[in-house]
């Protein structure tokens, strides 16, 4: 049994989450379960040959054979991370493994190397994992809070979200925190004041849309854990992306300016509706980009979130063509 559990790259705590428990599932009939974590390079210890010796313990387990009916379980997290020597052994191992005698599930974050992936792909099941989007968790989360049996209505489903968005695992452990009380909005609020790794896009997404209010919700939620300038420097991509579409002839010169491929729909979205944000809002917007930075690098820290709240503002007007 070998089953490939295929994930993003940049996957959060919520698609991290999910992809573990789904390879703590496939192996929960095993007798017993060995877990090997591939560490990034310059992490590990040597081995005795071309694998690193967190490595070389899945070579007795992929080599076991059934004797008594038994199975043997092998996890192996962070594939993306095997080098080229290690990925040729392990697929080696892959081609003659018994698979009544060993339950293999491959974890990865990004792609593998490819002769590791090709066998995996000939003698297992490959599972991907896609980016998860804030329905995605209420989905889960409606799901799960009918699985516990929890009374919560549709207004605290929402804040929940808000406050954690995609990671799962966070809403899961609030879920646990909340068992056994009145579960209401306003208790979710007070629960839970800060939202850990909101992603940057979801802020200017807000703010390209108009939608000053949410902009500004999503805005301290990430000045909690992220520098200002870092939101400063997304919001001037979102200015690059659109002043690029106005001044590029066709879709495919606009395309080309900005290296994306030729199914990447955020391309066709920001080329039909270009009209929309007009060249005096964008000449707005870079100058109080500029303004703004100024002072997030000269300014007291006191003077950031207001600096960044005005400018959010500002953009969201702007940004909407009004």
């Amino acid at each position: 049994m070998i089953l490939h559990l295929s994930g993003p790259s940049n996957a959060g705590p919520g698609e991290r989450d999910l992809m573990l428990t789904k390879a703590r599932e496939f192996l929960s009939a095993a007798d017993e379960v060995v877990r090997i974590d591939v560490p990034g390079r310059g992490g590990s210890e040597e081995g005795s040959g071309s694998m690193r010796a967190e490595i070389e313990t899945a070579i007795p387990v992929l080599q076991s054979a059934s004797l008594f009916g038994g199975v043997f379980g092998l996890e192996i997290v962070d594939a993306n991370q095997l080098n080229a020597a290690e990925a040729t052994i392990l697929a080696e191992l892959v081609e003659k493994m018994d698979q009544t005698a060993v339950a293999l599930v491959v974890v990865s974050f990004g792609a593998v190397p490819a002769v590791f992936a090709k066998a995996l792909k000939a003698h297992g099941k490959v599972e991907a994992i896609k980016k998860m989007r804030e329905r995605d968790s209420q989905s889960w989360l409606v799901e799960e809070v009918r699985s516990r049996r929890l009374a919560m209505d549709g207004a605290a489903i929402e804040i929940l979200i808000q406050r954690f968005g995609t990671d799962t695992a966070s809403l899961g452990q609030a879920l646990d925190q909340l068992a056994g009380e009145k579960i209401t909005a306003e208790l979710i609020k007070d629960r839970f004041r800060n939202r850990p790794n909101e992603p940057t896009w979801l802020y200017t997404d807000a703010v390209t849309k108009g939608n000053a209010g949410d902009a500004l919700r999503r805005l301290g939620d990430l000045l909690t854990h992220t520098h200002p300038l870092v939101l400063l420097s997304a919001l001037e991509s979102e200015v690059r992306r659109r002043a690029l579409a106005l001044s590029s002839s066709d879709i495919e010169e606009f395309r080309a300016h900005m290296g994306a491929r030729s199914n990447d729909r955020s391309i066709e979205f920001l080329w039909r509706n270009r009209a929309k944000t007009k060249d005096s809002s964008l000449r707005a917007a870079l100058d109080a980009l500029v303004r703004a930075d100024r002072i997030l690098k000269s300014a007291p820290e006191p003077m950031h979130r207001i600096t960044m709240e005005r400018l959010t503002v500002a953009m969201s007007r702007w940004m909407a063509g009004r």
